[in-house]
């Protein structure tokens, strides 16, 4: 049913889709089932809503399900060049939480691999135990026009990789006072490549 409560015109002709409302779950194949279970759930604070033998569904919102893995027999390790899914990306509320939720996770011994300001976000990159990459951020600016006017800018242009950052200094400054918005803006640099992420 359509918002009011009446069915949409199935037939009318329509230059585009209709978008989703929102991005549900990802489902992860993999070949090391237990260890991927372990890490999802401690990774996202998560919790198991349902598993067996060879599916765990793991949620960490009001979301039934947010992660699932799957454990099909013959499945190989990632491969690193081949296409496919690059990263899966994780948003939280301010800076102080992104950060909190890394010391968490790094006493729990999991270690971001890769630290920088995109310039719309500040991103802590991390792999689980298959090599897959996950992207904890936090949005660096207080509205999408802002951050898409950033996108469309020169510097954004020249870099759109952004500028390595330490998860450490940038707590140390949050103690010292210094305000999130400042630290959430992008140091430029000038041109950069993207790393070999398959190394780190």
């Amino acid at each position: 049913m359509a918002k009011n409560g009446t069915l949409p015109d199935f037939d009318a002709p329509s230059k585009g889709v209709t978008s989703p409302s929102s991005l549900a779950h990802v489902v992860l194949r993999t070949g090391n089932f237990e260890p991927m279970v372990d890490f999802y759930i401690k990774f996202l604070g998560g919790r198991i809503a349902h598993r067996n033998e060879f599916i765990a569904f793991i949620t960490y919102d009001s979301e039934h399900h947010r992660i699932a893995l799957i454990s099909v027999p013959g499945t190989g390790p990632k491969q690193p060049k081949s296409s496919g899914l690059e990263h899966i990306a994780f948003t939280f509320p301010s800076l102080a939480m992104l950060l909190l939720a890394y010391r968490q996770r790094k006493q729990l011994g999991i270690e971001p691999v890769w630290s920088v300001n995109h310039g719309p976000t500040t991103s802590l990159y991390y792999k689980d135990p298959d090599g897959n990459m996950l992207e904890t951020q936090v949005d660096n600016f207080e509205s999408v026009d802002e951050a898409t006017e950033f996108m469309s800018s020169k510097e954004f242009g020249e870099n759109p990789i952004g500028t390595d950052v330490d998860a450490e200094d940038l707590i140390r400054r949050l103690r010292e006072g210094e305000d999130e918005g400042v630290l959430k803006k992008r140091v430029e640099i000038g041109p950069r490549s993207l790393p070999d992420l398959d190394s780190m």
